[in-house]
């Protein structure tokens, strides 16, 4: 791999801006490598033959790397004294107190020496850029590491007072003498010499846990913090959880900065190295020799910092274990196993069979044309068209994370997935096929259109394997065991409980993004209801039902559709109370809109009528209008008139603009599905309304698959915007100022 690839490939994705812009500076490198060959070409005799011109060129380019690996000996004397006096770089004072360079170029008067002196320059622009990035980060490093001396100082008092060991009240700040560098280091010698000081627990709070389902909204919102501490072993345990935490993306942001030293470093080194040999000069010796006495390359707070956190850690989070401490902060990355693809293709062989199977047991038995056709679709193509959507669902899913990898979408981190845990495509296709071959090797098993004559009903046995599929399913995702992606499995079960109970939890990004997939589920919610009805009051061995003459399931069929934008509707709500802004509650209107328009079109269907089919239309179109503009403008960012592109937005991950306005296009066209209810595209009479249904449904998931790529895409923009790599960790402590206020 080219170093060019490989310096992308391992660039931290939200600070892709404040690193060195190397393939811009290779283009400069290769404008003057033509301009440099063409005057070459002027200048040869005329009586060479291209043959000839050609071993020039490489015995000059050959010359030229030489003398790179070895620069004595390798030129001559002219040469020699040239390269010596090449460029010249001074020091900069900067107004960010961040030290600045500039580069001289003595060759100015050269032919063709203006590129030479816009590589420079742009090189100059590059590495400061880089420097006062790097600058600014270690300020805050250093800043945050000393909030968590004050916080481990809060949490060793509290530890003694809980525990009622002797302890040595003391006027004195704790740890006095010491810098906040040092602090962070915690090793059993410094505990031996330095008291724990219990003054520090009369000027402060703990801070509530947000994510206590038990405590109402309003509670957080209007008092972050508890009057006081109860000094239970419970706030003890949270304290020092959140501290661990914090303490391993502290550690992260560490590496991440450590990280980007190195490369920006090394793509100096390379991008000289080319100049060097591009133009047959020795410039990069004095470079690197200004970049090796910069701060980039002589600040060592990252280094010190890491193997104090380090320590610390492992003695106080890891019971002095160093193995299992740095297996916390350094987490492997996740190896791609071979397993996985081989059963992914195992898999979809088995479709294969199973889908000619299945059409040609269709066609063998002409079931099409069969007296039970449309009892089998009213009763049991419901059934199975629920795993369907799920499996739908989850390859939309899988697209999604195969293109968010490739355009170096960092969606593990804006989704807050546990290091090392996160699915990939390939799992993600691994489930989805399997879920898929079960389902149909079910509908094979089942796909049977006629009564025995004798009986008068269907094999018990066979009319139970839907609900058989549907149970295993729900078995596997609640299993506590921890085989088939255990991590993912309950992290999914723990946002589905969040939004469940919204508000009482604060919302982050994976409750509402799973609260919108929801909304795009309405169908199988309608299906698990039609699951209850069918297998619980339904005559399942007749494949007959009366769901549809029940009152009560008239109005589940109004109230179940509603759940999903209900529970977005509370979140918006919280979001609203905590942010203090207007946005929540312009979004949590779109939701609001969508609930009358959804009530209306079901009264339709059940009632009928010209006056409902008008609200019906009038409730849907201004949804519509709504959600759509609110897609495109909000969740994409797009729209943007002022734009450097034109309606879509100044930063584009995709290469090719069309695609957002082809994703524009399809999300309206996608969202006016609604319009088949109101103009009554269930009854057409060449195909069956559970198929419409489903195809419909169907069209909804592929839209908000759409929707989630732009969505997450524009959420990864604002990261990068604001160069956030790490997750910002609640503290469990919060200090009171001179004057009594509590500082967070």
């Amino acid at each position: 791999m080219k170093f060019g690839k490989e310096f992308t490939s391992q660039m931290v994705p939200e600070w892709e801006e404040a690193y060195m812009q190397y393939n811009n500076l290779k283009t400069i490198l290769k404008e003057i490598l033509i301009f440099r060959r063409l005057r070459q070409n002027q200048t040869s005799p005329p009586y060479q033959s291209p043959q000839k011109v050609i071993l020039s060129e490489r015995h000059s380019l050959y010359t030229a790397f030489s003398g790179l690996t070895n620069r004595v000996g390798n030129y001559n004397e002219e040469n020699s004294s040239d390269t010596e006096e090449v460029i010249l770089v001074s020091e900069i004072q900067h107004q960010e107190q961040c030290m600045h360079y500039q580069t001289m170029f003595f060759r100015s008067w050269e032919e063709g020496a203006e590129n030479e002196i816009v590589f420079f320059k742009r090189l100059d622009d590059e590495f400061n850029k880089a420097i006062c990035f790097y600058k600014r980060q270690v300020d805050e490093v250093v800043m945050e590491a000393e909030e968590l001396n004050k916080q481990m100082d809060a949490l060793f008092a509290l530890k003694v007072k809980i525990n009622d060991l002797n302890f040595h009240t003391s006027s004195t700040p704790p740890n006095s003498g010491l810098s906040p560098l040092d602090e962070i280091q915690e090793t059993p010698e410094r505990n031996q010499t330095k008291m724990v000081s219990l003054d520090i627990l009369n000027h402060i709070k703990i801070n509530v846990t947000p994510e206590s389902g038990l405590s109402p909204p309003w509670r957080t919102i209007f008092d972050g913090t508890k009057s006081g501490l109860s000094f239970s072993k419970s706030e003890l345990r949270t304290a020092q959880a959140k501290l661990k935490q914090a303490f391993v993306e502290f550690h992260r942001k560490l590496r991440l900065l450590k990280s980007y030293c190195f490369l920006n470093q090394l793509a100096i080194s390379k991008i000289m190295k080319k100049y060097d040999k591009v133009t047959s000069r020795n410039a990069s010796k004095a470079y690197l020799e200004m970049v090796k006495s910069s701060y980039l390359s002589q600040s060592d707070e990252v280094v010190k910092l890491m193997e104090r956190v380090e320590s610390a850690f492992i003695t106080h989070f890891a019971n002095a274990n160093r193995s299992l401490g740095m297996k916390d902060l350094r987490p492997r990355a996740k190896k791609a196993k071979h397993g996985v693809t081989f059963f992914v293709g195992c898999f979809f062989g088995c479709l294969i069979s199973l889908v000619v199977a299945v059409i040609l047991t269709i066609h063998a038995r002409d079931l099409l044309k069969s007296a039970g056709r449309d009892q089998y679709m009213t009763n049991i193509f419901p059934l199975y068209s629920l795993f369907a959507y799920i499996v739908l669902h989850m390859l939309m899913y899988a697209g999604n994370i195969y293109f968010w990898k490739r355009f170096r979408v960092n969606y593990a981190f804006i989704f807050g997935f546990k290091p090392t845990t996160e699915l990939g495509c390939r799992e993600i296709l691994l489930l989805s096929s399997a879920l898929l071959v079960l389902t149909l090797a079910a509908v094979l098993s089942n796909l049977e259109m006629e009564m025995d004559e004798r009986t008068l009903s269907f094999t018990t046995l066979t009319e139970l394997v839907p609900l058989g599929l549907f149970i295993v399913l729900l078995l596997i995702m609640i299993c506590p065991l921890n085989i088939m992606y255990r991590a993912s499995r309950f992290f999914l079960i723990v946002n589905l409980w969040h939004c469940v109970c919204a508000p009482l939890y604060k919302v982050t990004f994976p409750d509402f993004f799973l609260g919108d997939q929801l909304t795009s589920q309405v169908q199988l919610l309608r299906t698990v209801q039609f699951y209850i009805c069918y297998y619980g009051w339904g005559d399942f061995k007749r494949r007959s039902n009366t769901c549809n003459q029940s009152s009560l399931y008239e109005f589940l069929n109004i109230f179940i559709p509603i759940i999903p934008y209900w529970f977005r509707l509370l979140q918006c709500m919280r979001q609203g109370f905590e942010q203090k802004e207007y946005r929540p509650a312009m979004n949590g209107l779109k939701y609001l809109l969508t609930i009358v328009a959804v009530v209306t079109r079901t009264l339709y269907v059940q009632r009928r009528g010209t006056t409902m089919r008008i609200i019906a239309a009038s409730s849907s179109g201004v949804a519509t209008i709504y959600n759509t503009y609110w897609d495109m403008v909000k969740d994409w960012g797009l729209l943007c008139k002022d734009s450097k592109n034109p309606w879509l937005r100044d930063k584009l991950i995709l290469p090719s603009k069309s695609v957002y306005f082809i994703a524009m296009v399809m999300n309206v066209i996608l969202r006016l599905s609604w319009m088949q209810t109101v103009l009554d595209f269930y009854e057409a009479p060449w195909l069956h309304q559970s198929v419409m249904i489903f195809i419909v449904a169907s069209l909804e998931i592929v839209r908000r698959g759409l929707w989630n790529f732009f969505r997450v895409e524009n959420e990864h923009l604002n990261n990068v915007g604001k160069f956030r790599a790490v997750k910002s960790i609640p503290l469990p402590f919060s200090y009171e100022d001179g004057q009594g206020t509590m500082i967070h």
